[in-house]
C-alpha cells in the first residue's frame, strides 16, 4: 500500500513541474489506507517561501481532520524533506514518513538546503543572518498568561 501513495506523491511532483505550478516536489497525507490530504510545492505560485509541498500538506490533512496533530498518519513525500518542513513533520507528529528522492538529489538539481542545516548548529552570533534577543522581558509576559491557564493544549 506504501508504493500506491508514493506513486501519488511522485506524479503530482511530476504534474507540479509540467504544469509550471512549482518545484518537483509533492506529500500525500494517508491515515487508514484512505489519502486524507495533498500538497505540491507552491513557493513561487503563492509568493510564499513556506509553500512547501509537505507544509501544504500538512495544513489540508489537520484542517481536514480537526486536528492540529496527525497522529494515526502516514506521510509520504516525493523528497526528503528539507530542514524547515521537517519541523512541521515533528510538530505534526505522523507515525511515518516515506521519502522518495534524496536530499542530495534535490541539491543535484539546484534545490540545495545544506546551508540551512549547517546555519541551525551555529551560534546564533556566527549565522548568515543576524539575530538578537529583544525585550525577552516583555515578552515573557505572554508565557505567564499561558503558564496561568487552568487549561491548555499540550504541544
Amino acid at each position: 500500500m506504501a508504493n500506491r501513495f508514493m506513486e501519488r506523491a511522485i506524479a503530482l511532483a511530476v504534474a507540479n513541474v509540467r504544469n509550471g505550478g512549482g518545484g518537483p516536489f509533492a506529500s500525500v497525507v494517508a491515515r487508514d489506507g484512505e489519502i486524507v490530504a495533498e500538497g505540491v510545492n507552491q513557493v513561487v505560485s503563492t509568493l510564499d517561501p513556506t509553500a512547501h509541498a509537505e507544509v501544504v500538506a500538512i495544513r489540508e490533512a489537520c484542517r481536514r481532520l480537526g486536528h492540529y496533530q496527525l497522529t494515526g498518519c502516514v506521510l509520504y513525500t516525493s523528497c526528503e524533506p528539507c530542514p524547515m518542513c521537517l519541523g512541521a513533520i515533528y510538530w505534526a507528529r505522523p507515525d511515518r514518513v516515506y521519502y522518495g528522492a534524496t536530499r542530495q538529489d534535490a541539491a543535484g538539481s539546484g534545490f540545495d538546503d545544506a546551508f540551512i542545516y549547517d546555519e541551525a548548529a551555529q551560534a546564533l552570533d556566527q549565522r548568515r543572518i543576524p539575530m538578537e534577543g529583544l525585550m525577552r522581558q516583555e515578552a515573557l509576559a505572554a508565557f505567564r498568561e499561558w503558564d496561568a491557564l487552568p487549561e491548555k493544549f499540550r504541544y
